[in-house]
């Protein structure tokens, strides 16, 4: 009989969301930057740019975390003229202390899958992020799949860090290895290379993909 050490209704792709930078798989570019970046934090803007389930929201919450940022998270269709006002006005003033009782170092804007956001809210970002109007210790970081909705005058404000599935399926396989013996002793294992390949190297379904299958053991 397996023991499953999980119970729903958390999925894996949250139990297992990484923490800190170095726990996410493949990406080897993009954390050699971040890693750097987050030693020596400074007030940025930075655009996440790659396909569905390669991490860049968790990323951008792992940098969150790392830099002691105030997280202030405008998700996907929410990003309109009144949002990016309200937020951008909070940014003016001290990031909130921790229950912790850690003082925040910045406030920390993530504004998920930006190239659905409202053109007005586009515009209202290019004057937030130029140089002049820059929030004091802010740090901005917006996910997109493609750029193709993204004005000209935007990307330039932002560093653009691409986020790619190439090569993510060994290290998804091996992911997926160390989640089912955490997971169950049963013995009867799927073939995580396969679950790898037919998730089309996306993470998050790929973990789904294994909760089925941890619920199939007898």
């Amino acid at each position: 009989m397996s023991n499953l050490a999980f119970a729903f209704p958390q999925p894996l792709a949250e139990r297992y969301q990484p923490q800190t930078i170095s726990e996410f798989v493949g990406l080897d570019k993009p954390k050699r930057i971040l890693e750097k970046f987050c030693s020596n934090p400074y007030p940025s803007a930075w655009l996440f740019c790659g396909p569905s389930g390669t991490g860049k929201t968790s990323m951008a919450l792992a940098i969150c975390k790392a830099v002691a940022g105030e997280l202030h998270h405008i998700p996907s269709q929410s990003c309109d003229l009144a949002t990016v006002k309200a937020v951008t006005d909070r940014c003016q003033y001290y990031p909130r202390v921790f229950e912790t009782g850690q003082a925040g170092r910045f406030h920390f804007v993530l504004v998920d899958e930006a190239d659905r956001m409202s053109y007005p809210a586009q515009l209202a970002f290019l004057s937030k992020l130029d140089a002049t109007a820059f929030p004091p210790n802010t740090i901005f970081a917006f996910t997109c799949n493609s750029v193709d909705s993204l004005e000209a005058r935007f990307l330039s404000r932002c560093r653009r860090v691409d986020f790619s599935s190439y090569g993510l399926s060994e290290g998804i396989a091996g992911l997926l290895q160390r989640v089912w013996d955490a997971e169950t002793d049963s013995q009867e294992k799927p073939n995580f290379a396969r679950l790898a390949k037919d998730s089309a190297n996306n993470v998050r379904d790929a973990l789904m993909a294994l909760e089925v299958e941890l619920l199939s053991v007898a």
